[in-house]
């Protein structure tokens, strides 16, 4: 890293969230080792505690940033009894990181489809096998379930399970943070308004 603080280029802010979003994650793509769409979901339980995962982004436009997930899990309850949430991707490599927030709503039941049938043949077998998030007393009864709902469909296609869809956030922010020298970082948010999106820079 160079000595000088002007060796970084700075955030336009004259850019539209969605776009730069675009630009960085191809960026991102290039450069990280594995799972450049790997993000943070974080959402609320009913008792208002932070609740914080690993997902994968497996969509994004101006519609918003879609995951998919079993509904019955704790983080598909939780966005069931409070659907909003924040993104966070963090990028080492580029010493990056994008925050999103905004309101959840689900996928059509036909993009939910279509991704759950692109999945390999395991992926969708394990989708259905699997309780997730419900207490395991043995490895064994996981593994059970598996052979089980293997020899369900060992022939034909494999339906996606009613309880397995996709989540969609919608945006209302975005923060944009570039590292710089010195920890004299780069940050600029933009908010939902009814003019549109207005930028501002932050204070690092």
């Amino acid at each position: 890293m160079s000595d000088s603080p002007q060796t970084l280029p700075l955030i336009d802010h004259g850019n539209d969230p969605f776009d730069l979003f675009s630009t960085w994650m191809s960026e991102a793509e290039k450069t990280e080792p594995s799972d450049p769409n790997a993000m943070t979901l974080a959402t609320v339980t009913p008792e208002g505690r932070p609740d914080a995962r690993i997902v994968l982004l497996k969509g994004a436009d101006r519609g918003g940033f879609v995951f998919y997930t079993n509904k019955d899990s704790r983080k598909g309850q939780e966005l069931a009894e409070r659907p909003s949430a924040a993104l966070l991707f963090h990028w080492k490599s580029l010493k990056r990181q994008i925050r999103i927030e905004g309101r959840v709503e689900h996928t059509s039941p036909e993009e939910a489809d279509a991704y759950f049938a692109s999945r390999s043949r395991m992926s969708r077998i394990g989708a259905i096998a699997s309780l997730q998030s419900r207490p395991l007393p043995e490895r064994s009864e996981f593994e059970d379930r598996i052979r089980d709902t293997e020899e369900i469909y060992k022939e034909g296609p494999i339906p996606r399970p009613a309880n397995w869809s996709g989540y969609r956030v919608i945006p209302d922010r975005f923060e944009f943070w570039q590292d710089r020298p010195w920890r004299l970082h780069d940050r600029v948010i933009w908010v939902a308004g009814d003019g549109g999106w207005s930028a501002t820079r932050l204070y690092p």
